[in-house]
């Protein structure tokens, strides 16, 4: 309901390579760890934004996405589901063209607000999975 094959293969090809992963840390044990190298992989430029603001795969960090100080084309929500609505609106603010929450992140308030704001929006999903699934 969240994420039709159109939308998905949009946003991973066309959408643009910049990605902001909001919650990626240098902790090599979180997910987002590990989605953001796959990401690197598939030609994608990786932005962390964490509190922390550490150093991920080569890529300097920001506090937050309104830090960034050049566009990003889609920023990728690792947090839980009660902070992810509050990302959702700052990536609108931010001139984001599209938002991903991942796997287990369900707000489905912040889809519509997103989606009416004109950006593209998966909610639910992985870029990980779906890039080899889509192909």
């Amino acid at each position: 309901m969240y994420a039709d094959d159109e939308t998905i293969r949009r946003i991973l090809t066309a959408t643009g390579d910049t990605w902001a992963v909001v919650g990626l840390s240098d902790n090599r044990s979180r997910a987002a760890y590990g989605v953001a190298q796959i990401l690197q992989r598939f030609g994608k430029r990786v932005v962390p934004v964490h509190p922390k603001a550490a150093t991920v795969h080569g890529e300097q960090g920001y506090a937050s996405l309104a830090d960034i100080p050049f566009p990003v084309d889609v920023v990728d929500v690792f947090v839980n589901s009660d902070l992810a609505g509050q990302v959702a609106d700052e990536a609108v603010a931010a001139g984001a063209k599209a938002v991903w929450f991942q796997l287990g992140v369900v707000d489905p308030e912040a889809y519509a607000r997103t989606r009416e704001a004109g950006l593209d929006m998966v909610m639910d999903r992985c870029p990980a999975i779906e890039i080899p699934r889509l192909g």
